[in-house]
């Protein structure tokens, strides 16, 4: 269990890894026991009781769920792993997209009754995205109804992924009591921190046989050798099977497929092995890519301590007033007390102190090569996403998608001082969390924060009263929506006016249209730049910019809207920046008032499962929702229905569902797109 190596060795010894799974899958409890079997920690904590280490927010323990992702950093086999345990609730998915930006590899886990649930499914489809090469553990083999066939054919059918069973369960719900390992052809039984290997008996080994033969089967596509090894009756060494399982994983083939029962201290040990085995090192992925800022050429960037810096900020904490930000290094070195250049903003800042994380804990560290995952204090610019690099190769990375925020809240403070103080900590808030958004109305005298839904916004209230002992009065959450057009109209407008002794003029014509779904805006000011002030054309693109931030509807911003100016008048003495600005969106208002406005509002995918009997009950309850049925369908003895629903119809709908299903039904709802209301 001692530290790996550094240099070349120490990056092959190194992996990067996420959990990440649908809530309730036992990802936490997982990690839990990963760290008390390396020695990280000396008593494993429960998340039933409170007591996880990754789950050291209040926030967490009270609720029992994860809330903001954990890093630790443990030692196996000689192999240093950083772990990342993000979230599974559908609230809290920029954690998950912001980690698996930075990881090179992960293990989904899926409970071994429900298989691959909806919010698995988002995890998962954001890993493909990102090129991650996967593990699979499928967990609670011990509880009633667990199915391992099952567990693997969800998998193949809603992830549309190849799993490959790498070990089969001995034994289900209460009779779950082994693990045959298909690789080395053993009985696993586990009794404390020991992992007794035997061989299979000849009932186990004929109930093994056929997934044994499936698994080389399916290895034998990837390897040559092993192929005509196989064909040809030899008896298959492990030595010879765990190099192209490697190769057919970190090309992402095939998914390798574990299971156990992480609450009952069943399969840890093995899944630990498999991650040394066959998940990827920050040298075995591709290189990461950045573009130069003064050339615009792209860069690739070696996993070389020699090269020149380049590191990702993917999070940033806020502890006692300072900025915490999580980092990936990918080139070169941070160095604490060094000078980079965080080339997003195109500021230099001095590297502070460096940390390697066990949740709320830190190890200083002098400095982190690549494929390092660390904490940097005492710098005060960087926010999520930042580059920083080398000031001799500023190089920008990729940054982390963003997500719109699709409910808000009213928050009234007191009075002017509870004001400010609330602005200060919501603004601290807002530095850590990207999907919050805020915005003060001088009118009511009220902040609006926004956020990814009820849960969302509930945990950062009870953050704002315990972390700043701030209790301003709330509103009932309202739906953050969109405005958009559905025809094509055209507006002018004439801005003549004199303003602190000088005279201003502009004249403005343009034509709006739709644009399809998703696509954002579109602003478009075709005149020729000779005939026309550079300064006068980037007013007229501020004015619009501007008009469109709130709708002559609702308020509400304007997207999937397409925005050509078609002519502009001048007048001879009295033309300005100002008098431009003020026409352009005067005119747009115009236009979109003639363009038949229209709401976009959240459209939210909802998954019940439900016994059987109560399926009618469901239907009718949606459809007095305003829902659309999308699917109906059979999953581990459940029905599960998926309806699309508007979020504002959406208000006490759990409560509903359980007093119309007696409490037997289960409910996910993420949100799936802005579209027009019915």
């Amino acid at each position: 269990m001692a530290a790996p190596a550094t240099g070349k060795k120490g990056l092959a010894a190194l992996r990067n890894i996420g959990i990440i799974a649908h809530i309730d899958a036992g990802k936490t409890t997982l990690t839990e026991r990963i760290l008390y079997y390396a020695g990280k920690i000396h008593r494993m904590g429960e998340v039933h009781e409170g007591t996880a280490t990754m789950d050291y927010l209040p926030e967490e323990q009270e609720r029992g769920i994860t809330i903001t992702s954990a890093c630790t950093t443990c030692y196996w086999n000689a192999h240093q792993i950083n772990i990342i345990d993000t979230p599974g609730h559908v609230d809290f998915t920029i954690e998950v997209e912001r980690s698996l930006r930075v990881l090179d590899g992960a293990v989904g886990v899926f409970c071994g009754v429900s298989g691959v649930e909806p919010q698995s499914e988002t995890v998962w489809r954001q890993s493909e995205h990102y090129k991650v090469p996967k593990l699979a553990f499928v967990n609670k083999m011990d509880r009633p109804g667990a199915d391992f066939a099952a567990v693997l054919e969800s998998m193949r059918l809603r992830l549309g992924a190849r799993p490959l069973a790498l070990q089969i369960p001995l034994g289900s719900g209460q009779d779950f009591h082994a693990v045959a390992d298909l690789v080395t052809q053993e009985k696993l039984t586990f009794a404390g921190e020991e992992v007794q290997r035997v061989p299979l008996s000849e009932a186990e080994r004929a109930l093994a046989a056929p997934w044994r033969d499936a698994m080389l089967e399916a290895l034998a596509e990837h390897d040559d050798a092993l192929m005509e090894a196989y064909l040809g009756g030899e008896e298959l060494a492990p030595e010879a099977v765990r190099p192209v399982i490697r190769k057919a994983t970190l090309s992402r083939s095939l998914v390798p497929v574990l299971t156990g029962s992480a609450l009952r201290n069943m399969g840890v040990q093995p899944l630990m092995d498999a991650v040394c085995h066959y998940l990827p090192s920050p040298a075995d992925v591709a290189a990461a890519h950045g573009q130069h800022t003064h050339t615009h050429e792209e860069v690739e960037l070696a996993p070389d301590p020699k090269s020149p810096l380049a590191a990702l900020v993917f999070k940033v904490l806020m502890e006692a007033g300072r900025r915490l930000a999580l980092a990936r290094v990918y080139s070169g070195e941070l160095v604490e007390g060094a000078d980079c250049l965080n080339v997003t903003q195109g500021k230099t800042e001095r590297v502070g102190r460096l940390f390697r994380l066990h949740a709320d804990q830190k190890e200083p560290l002098q400095k982190a090569g690549p494929g390092e995952i660390v904490a940097i204090s005492g710098m005060k610019l960087p926010r999520t996403g930042d580059t920083l690099a080398d000031k001799s190769r500023p190089v920008l990375l990729e940054s982390i998608s963003q997500y719109k925020p699709v409910l808000s809240l009213a928050l009234e403070p007191r009075n002017t001082e509870e004001l400010e103080k609330l602005q200060e900590a919501i603004g601290r808030l807002l530095l850590e969390d990207p999907t919050l958004g805020s915005v003060y109305d001088e009118d009511t005298g009220q902040l609006i924060l926004s956020g990814m839904g009820e849960l969302h916004l509930e945990v950062v209230l009870e953050r704002i009263r315990r972390e700043h002992g701030l209790s301003p009065r709330s509103g009932k959450p309202q739906v953050v929506c969109q405005e958009t057009v559905t025809r094509e109209a055209t507006g002018e407008a004439v801005f003549q006016r004199e303003l602190g002794g000088q005279k201003h003029y502009g004249k403005v014509t343009l034509e709006v249209s739709p644009l399809p779904r998703e696509k954002g805006r579109e602003i478009h000011v075709p005149l020729d730049p000779k005939a026309w002030p550079k300064a006068w054309l980037d007013a007229v693109a501020e004015g619009l910019e501007d008009g469109l931030a709130s709708g002559v509807h609702s308020g509400f911003p304007v997207q999937d809207v397409s925005v050509r100016v078609l002519d502009m008048g001048r007048l001879d003495g009295e033309s300005s920046a100002v008098g431009y600005r003020m026409a352009a969106a005067q005119a747009l208002k115009a236009a979109l008032r003639e363009a038949r406005p229209a709401l976009l509002e959240p459209i939210m995918l909802l998954e019940i499962g439900v016994p059987g009997d109560f399926v009618g009950d469901v239907i009718g309850l949606l459809g007095a929702k305003g829902a659309k049925i999308e699917n109906l369908f059979d999953r581990a003895g459940l029905k599960v229905v998926q309806a699309l629903t508007p979020l504002s119809r959406l208000f006490g709908f759990s409560t509903e569902l359980r007093s119309a299903t007696q409490g037997r039904a289960g409910l996910v709802m993420k949100f799936e797109r802005f579209d027009l209301m019915d």
